[in-house]
């Protein structure tokens, strides 16, 4: 098994039409120790009533669903229960899903295609209060999600863009140790984490990156 950096078990509820859809993703959150699947709905309204009863942290939402699609079980989700936070996985990279999903409160959009490691990249990230966006939807993320500067399309933790900014003004590992009070080690594993999340580790595309974030 694998385990995350947050040690509170993340509660996630998964919501998919699909029987095979839901088993398979959760045959991959479970291989985490800390992803907690406590429920399945198989519609929107079940996955909104559902929400009310388990009291999940995250809800991972497929967009296309009957009864009650995505797209409005999200709206509801988020409307009754505002500490909630909704991630949704489609098919679609069309910009007016990822608007519409935006507009409904959800903090993230994944398209089906990706990796288990992103999967759960973006789980972690929500959990610790960020955003995550599959790197196809990257393009219309800037008109999509909610005004503010520095928008963060990656999932970073705090820690994590702290050690992107050192990164970026050329920084040792070392002296980014020392400025944070961490161990070289630590920051070794945000710089793999920081990799993982953005695509590559290459210093100029990090320099982009961070100037990208406001971080430098």
């Amino acid at each position: 098994m694998t385990s995350t950096q947050t040690q509170r078990p993340i509660r996630i509820l998964l919501a998919d039409d699909h029987e095979l859809v839901r088993a398979g993703i959760r045959t991959r959150l479970e291989e985490v120790d800390n992803l907690l699947i406590v429920g399945e709905a198989f519609d929107g309204r079940q996955a909104l009533e559902m929400a009310g009863s388990l009291v999940p942290d995250i809800v991972l939402m497929d967009i296309s669903m009957p009864v009650m699609n995505g797209l409005e079980a999200t709206e509801a989700i988020r409307r009754r229960y505002p500490h909630m936070s909704v991630l949704v996985l489609s098919i679609y990279d069309n910009p007016e899903y990822v608007r519409g999903v935006m507009q409904a409160g959800a903090r993230g959009y994944l398209l089906k295609d990706i990796s288990a490691r992103e999967m759960i990249n973006a789980v972690t990230a929500i959990a610790d209060g960020g955003y995550y966006f599959s790197s196809k939807v990257g393009p219309t993320l800037m008109e999509a999600r909610p005004s503010c500067s520095g928008v963060d399309r990656y999932g970073l933790t705090e820690r994590e863009r702290e050690v992107l900014q050192g990164v970026a003004r050329g920084q040792a590992n070392k002296e980014i140790a020392k400025a944070l009070g961490i161990s070289v080690r630590t920051v070794e594993s945000h710089r793999l984490n920081i990799r993982d999340k953005v695509g590559s580790g290459n210093a100029a595309h990090l320099y982009r990156i961070a100037q990208e974030l406001q971080l430098v």
